[in-house]
């Protein structure tokens, strides 16, 4: 496959793992920093880091996504659950129990894929901006018709995260124990502030968690959201430079937050500090677009930020792989981190 760009954004990293690379920094996950990140596992406890797939409940936090919907699977004629299997053959003693299941992949805990945010970028030079994406891709469905197909994107699909394994080093930053459930809009300055107090240090290939407190608003809440939780707790701001210099220059491999977006949510309409036509998620550009860096959003952290803050810690072993959906623009998650 040859080089589908001419042109790169300003700030983009397109091109340093190949021409054709769909993995973005899920690539610097190698062997070496698994065996690595093997050595934070020191006592083997286990915490789940997933909301149930039908949380936060309902769809106050983002109108767009429902929860999981079951649907009957058919067995010779009748509704193969809890189903005796004499009915079908009278010398068969097992009963069983299927089910079909209409699954937003963003809804709860969830990683974003790299075709959930582009951007319009002339990234061919011939000065008309395409739909682009991570790398310079274009996203086709899987019969070549366009930008958005019905049957999913054939490039960049979560498949490729998935087939790394993502498993590396886990490091937390608790934004929740400086500035509790307040909203408040992180900046490189705040963020530093909070990682020298704390003694977290990011180095390459880590995989940054940062805890909110949202989460467990969402636990505490049990399916009946306030509207009101849609601005509560600390949020990254996708506008602060440093901010998104640092990203850059930190080398992290992902970032994941028990929040709805990491950043300002875009369902609450355009930021008013957006002057001028842009987009309306900065972090999402910077990282899905530009850097190839995963986001996790809507995870569950509070359990083991209270661990890691009493044991003196910050990081973990992080198993979190999506499903291997070929296609999809983002996967729910079930991550793992073992202390």
């Amino acid at each position: 496959m040859s080089k589908r760009w001419n042109r790169r954004p300003d700030g983009s990293n397109w091109g340093e793992f190949g021409d054709d690379d769909q993995r973005g920094r899920m690539n610097l996950l190698t062997d070496e920093r698994r065996l690595r990140a093997l050595k934070e596992a020191k006592t083997g406890r286990a915490f789940c880091l997933a909301h149930p797939l039908d949380r936060p409940g309902g769809n106050v936090l983002n109108p767009n996504r429902y929860p999981p919907v079951f649907h009957p699977v058919m067995r010779d004629g009748q509704v193969y659950f809890n189903l005796p299997f004499e009915k079908v053959d009278p010398r068969f003693t097992d009963v069983g129990s299927d089910e079909a299941v209409m699954l937003y992949t963003q809804y709860a805990t969830h990683w974003d894929g790299f075709p959930h945010k582009g951007s319009q970028f002339d990234a061919d030079g011939d000065g008309v901006a395409e739909n682009v994406f991570y790398n310079g891709f274009h996203i086709v469905d899987r019969a070549g018709r366009g930008t958005q197909g019905e049957l999913g994107a054939v490039a960049l699909g979560i498949q490729g995260m998935a087939e790394t394994g993502v498993q590396g080093r886990g490091v937390l930053i608790d934004l929740r124990r400086r500035y509790g459930d307040e909203r408040v809009e992180v900046g490189y300055a705040e963020l530093e502030k909070v990682m020298q107090s704390d003694g977290v240090k990011v180095e390459k290939g880590d995989i940054v968690c940062v805890h909110t407190g949202l989460g467990q608003l969402i636990r505490d809440a049990d399916g009946r959201l306030d509207p009101s939780i849609r601005t509560r707790c600390a949020v990254l701001d996708g506008y602060d430079k440093r901010l998104l210099e640092w990203i850059a220059d930190s080398g992290l491999a992902a970032i994941a937050c028990d929040n709805l977006a990491v950043e300002r949510s875009s369902t609450l309409g355009a930021d008013p500090r957006l002057p001028h036509r842009g987009p309306a998620l900065p972090l999402h550009e910077h990282c899905l677009f530009k850097l190839g860096i995963h986001l996790g959003e809507l995870w569950y952290l509070t359990e083991l930020a209270a661990w890691l803050r009493e044991h003196r810690r910050s990081r973990f072993l992080l198993t979190a792989p999506p499903l291997r959906l070929p296609g999809a623009a983002g996967s729910p998650v079930t991550p793992v981190a073992t202390v």
